[in-house]
């Protein structure tokens, strides 16, 4: 596997001598944090472990053994004993979407259900407490996690019939769990005016049934028919509101993410009106967690003229970053919207969906190269990686002055052996999800075949190998927010039905440490000041329960996080 360097900033001498603690040390000189007598892994060769920590501010002043690192110690400084425990660099979600992490704590969990009746008792439960006309929403059902298939469906999907009958007066849209398809009742169908002669829209798709009478599923792009909808009736309540429920769902979301671990977060895409909210959030010194925010649904020409005002990139203790685009050319497998270079076994009418136009991504693509901004786009099937790779490939020969621009394929999740070589020969960061790998995997091969799922899905161990950079997260909400599951995903491949998947593609538990910190900090152009427990970086850092570097991969899950420190302050502590 390729290594970043780790280049330390200031203070590089390594501390290894024998002195005592001194409350009385120069102010000037004292560490405001220190953490000792546990085991710190670095994640920098230069000194992959040691005993201790010291921080002043938002930034490590030294790493080395206990007894040197007392000596920082001042009447004023705050110890966590590590008592043995683990000290990591701060994990880095590399793929979210951090509004929707806190709006899903706000609406239905759809997520533990066991078949499609248990959801439409949450639904009509839901429906009798609220007013007539208003909206349900929830997230994350998944017709493959169910017991059994729901009764008349199509495509294995249910259809709208109990669940319009438990919630005849209020509209309903249940998104799936990957995102890329919802479940909408009569109601919610009616008032976005979807009937048997709606025509698909572009990468999307109205499913319906044997007499042509929509079903309820809406594929892809589809969902926008309601969504847009609901996302009105939202919009008209008054702006304050609608600004308290956003404050609402970051905090939600910082909670969230601190409680396991989660130091900084590459958000998967938010509007120019998103990032001026959340700029003014940062002035405010009210985003708990530190953002890299990748623009999102904005037309070339928008971006063509605004992107000069958004490019901020690390600066000292920063909580926001902005510096790169978000494209989307395909769809997820779960909802058959995967673009493959063949048909589904389970669904041979269908290839899956082109979702975004090729031609438009590569005039983003023009537009990123003219304003200095990386390009992230999500791929998910084998023909959408190969188009995606295509179109890199294609700007980058026209823009040869250009180099090191670590543009990005977001999932990764199903790559053609012929096109594993081509991310390193690009250059291209894989962006992908451990815990999606076991997730998916007791299902993958109904949709693409026994062969075809060990040859294309997951191939971590692949390009490692080829020296490609992987950078870890969970695409949350698609998956809950847990590095340290992820993390078992990425050294196990072992399903959450208990299985094996694919074992062949396995990372070490070096590699998925690295592909957590400091490989998702160079995704982000921010290796020089994070991802690593380097003197003169900023002191993001995690405390575990259990070394899950050691322990036996079965206690891997049961690790548990401690502490969660974001510049050199205690954001997070178990109780």
């Amino acid at each position: 596997m390729t290594r970043l360097p780790i280049r330390p900033l200031a203070f590089t001498a390594v501390l290894t001598a024998a002195v005592g603690c001194d409350t009385h040390v120069p102010p000037d000189e004292a560490a405001t944090l220190i953490l000792r007598g546990g085991r710190v892994v670095t994640v920098d060769s230069a000194l992959p472990e040691a005993e201790a920590v010291a921080v002043r501010g938002a930034n490590i002043i030294a790493v080395g053994t206990t007894r040197a690192i007392n000596r920082y110690i001042s009447d004023s400084t705050e110890i966590v004993e590590l008592n043995g425990r683990l000290a990591i660099p701060g994990f880095i979600e590399s793929h979210g979407h951090y509004l929707r992490l806190g709006e899903s704590k706000t609406i239905l969990d759809l997520t533990t259900a066991k078949r499609w009746d248990d959801i439409v008792a949450q639904v009509g439960s839901a429906a009798g407490d609220a007013p007539a006309g208003a909206w349900i929403a929830g997230r994350g059902w998944h017709q493959e996690k169910w017991e059994t298939p729901p009764p008349g469906a199509v495509e294995g999907n249910p259809v709208h019939a109990d669940l319009s009958r438990v919630s005849a007066n209020n509209p309903v849209l249940l998104t799936h769990a990957s995102g890329h398809a919802a479940f909408a009742n009569k109601a919610a169908m009616e008032l976005a005016g979807i009937t048997r002669r709606t025509p698909n829209p572009p990468g999307g798709e109205i499913v319906k049934d044997a007499s042509g009478e929509p079903t309820g599923l809406l594929r892809e792009t589809a969902q926008r028919l309601v969504g847009n909808v609901m996302g009105r009736a939202q919009a008209e309540r008054p702006a304050d509101v609608r600004e308290a429920e956003q404050r609402r769902f970051v905090q939600l979301a910082a909670d969230e993410a601190l409680a396991k671990g989660v130091t900084s977060f590459h958000d998967a895409g938010s509007s120019f009106a998103t990032i001026d909210f959340l700029k003014k959030l940062e002035t405010e010194g009210a985003l708990p967690v530190r953002l890299y925010v990748m623009v999102r649904r904005e037309s070339n020409a928008a971006m063509d003229t605004l992107l000069p005002r958004y490019f901020m990139p690390i600066e000292g203790d920063d909580y926001l970053t902005v510096r790169s685009i978000k494209r989307q050319i395909d769809g997820a497998l779960g909802s058959h919207g995967a673009w493959l270079l063949m048909p589904y076994v389970d669904l041979t009418t269908s290839s899956g969906l082109e979702l975004e136009d090729p031609t438009d991504i590569e005039g983003t693509a023009e537009i990123a190269i003219k304003h200095g901004f990386q390009v992230n786009t999500h791929a998910i099937g084998d023909r959408a990686n190969r188009e995606v790779l295509d179109i890199y490939e294609r700007v980058f020969a026209r823009h040869t002055e250009k180099t090191g621009l670590r543009w990005r394929v977001e999932h990764a999740q199903h790559i053609d052996p012929a096109d594993v070589p081509r991310f390193k020969q690009l250059g291209i960061v894989a962006a992908m999800q451990g815990t999606h790998a076991t997730s998916d995997g007791p299902w993958i091969p109904r949709r693409l075949g026994d062969e075809r799922a060990l040859k294309t899905s997951y191939v971590f161990r692949d390009l490692i190998n080829a020296g490609v950079i992987i950078s870890n997260g969970t695409d949350v909400p698609v998956e809950k927010i847990d590095p340290i599951a992820s993390f078992y995903s990425a050294v196990t491949l072992m399903t959450n039905e208990g299985k094996p998947f694919n074992e062949s593609q396995k990372m070490t538990r070096d590699e998925a440490l690295r592909s957590y910190t400091i490989n998702a900090a160079y995704a982000a152009f921010e290796e020089q000041v994070k991802g690593s427990l380097t003197t003169g970086k900023l002191a993001d850092i995690t405390v575990l329960s259990k070394d899950i570097l050691t322990i036996p991969d079965a206690e891997i899950p049961t690790a548990e996080v401690d502490f969660t420190i974001v510049g050199g302050k205690v954001k997070y502590r178990r109780q």
